[in-house]
């Protein structure tokens, strides 16, 4: 028998966050982001949810080959463009096309010989301080790309640092979006600003509203401005559940500890299930006591420290729990309550984009097509 743990994929619940960023901004085209293996779901995984997209948003060549290779023929974008000057020859092949946000990148296409010009995505840097040309030298790597016969159309695109604040003025993205408006207002080409957090709160905000949105987290489930709002006030569902089962019970009395480093101490008799799930697993070693999980669909709490193979949870309160309990890490349970992976994440001082990312290669992974 196999070790009782599985991830899970829900298609369904997939297809439905990609149908709400797009009922977001119904005017947009919407990217559907599959960087860093579609947030841990596994890019052949997601696929079939995705392919009401207009295009797919990835990170490397490796990526879009294995989309292409899935038979995506629509419009596939390299978020941090090339990072060498022959990445542009697989471009050509394969039809891709790619953020531009650096002389150098800019360089390579003047040197790049192609009978087909590219697309390119030209980045500005309006204060998330990443990657992008300042707005002080947008125009100018517009105008070098523009006189290039290896470029066809030039797409226009920045990213938001703090769209999840709680306002769109101080400490929002008012000032980014005042600084690309100002630096585009007479340039041509489709223009793309929103991330996930940018499509929930501020879609129908005039200078946020563009032709492309670029739906990452919300894809799957995940909630960029938690705990200020959580998934059901945006209508999303989890696009991937972790669970597990109980493989052995341990009856403790007032003083007992448990785990490594005796980090907690029993202050009352107590019976506790240990979980096959551990960090070796993905799951967050720094998740004190107290992280939420669900028993057989019912709330509890992790006990002690997380360990490479196994954890601890709280079935004092649970009299029919017992061996083979299913512990629902985070998302669906069986009995269909869900544990929000954003709550999780949050007890255990982490976001939700890490837990989805951290899934480990031994953890089985099962497709979910149906509710």
């Amino acid at each position: 028998m196999p070790r009782p743990i599985e991830a899970l994929i829900h298609l369904p619940h997939l297809a439905h966050n990609l149908a709400r960023a797009r009922a977001c901004v119904p005017d947009a085209q919407v990217w559907a982001v599959v960087k860093a293996n579609a947030y841990g779901h596994g890019i052949e995984n997601v696929f079939e949810a995705f392919r009401a997209a207009d295009g797919i948003a990835l990170l490397d060549l490796d990526e879009a080959q294995r989309v292409r290779a899935l038979g995506w023929r629509g419009p596939i974008l390299l978020l941090e463009g090339c990072f060498e000057s022959r990445d542009l020859e697989l471009c050509s092949r394969l039809k891709l096309w790619h953020a531009v946000h650096c002389e150098q990148q800019i360089d390579w296409l003047a040197m790049h010989k192609t009978h087909e010009p590219h697309r390119v995505f030209l980045k500005m840097n309006s204060g998330m301080n990443r990657l992008g040309f300042s707005p002080q030298a947008f125009r100018a790597a517009w105008t070098r790309l523009n006189a290039l016969p290896q470029v066809d159309e030039i797409s226009l695109m920045t990213h938001f640092s703090d769209a999840d604040a709680q306002r769109f003025g101080k400490d929002g993205i008012a000032h980014q979006v005042a600084a690309f408006q100002a630096a585009t207002a007479d340039l041509p080409g489709e223009r793309s600003l929103s991330n996930s957090a940018a499509t929930l709160r501020y879609n129908q905000l005039e200078g946020v509203r563009a032709d492309w949105v670029r739906a990452g987290i919300m894809s799957y489930g995940g909630v960029p401005d938690y705990p200020e709002h959580d998934a059901a006030h945006w209508d999303l569902l989890p696009g991937m559940s972790l669970r597990a089962k109980v493989i052995g019970i341990q009856h403790l009395q007032p003083g007992d500890t448990v785990g490594y480093g005796s980090s907690f101490t029993a202050d009352r008799p107590m019976r506790i299930g240990t979980v096959a799930c551990g960090y070796a697993d993905g799951y967050p070693r720094h998740a004190g006591s107290g992280t939420p999980v669900l028993v057989d669909g019912q709330r509890s709490a992790t006990v002690g420290r997380v360990s490479m193979d196994m954890l601890a949870v709280d079935l004092t309160l649970l009299p029919h729990a017992g061996l083979g309990s299913e512990v629902t890490l985070w998302g669906l349970s069986s009995r269909g309550a869900v544990l929000g992976i954003d709550e999780v994440a949050k007890a255990a001082g982490t976001i939700g984009y890490e837990l989805m990312c951290a899934l480990t290669k031994r953890v089985p992974v099962s497709v979910v097509h149906g509710d």
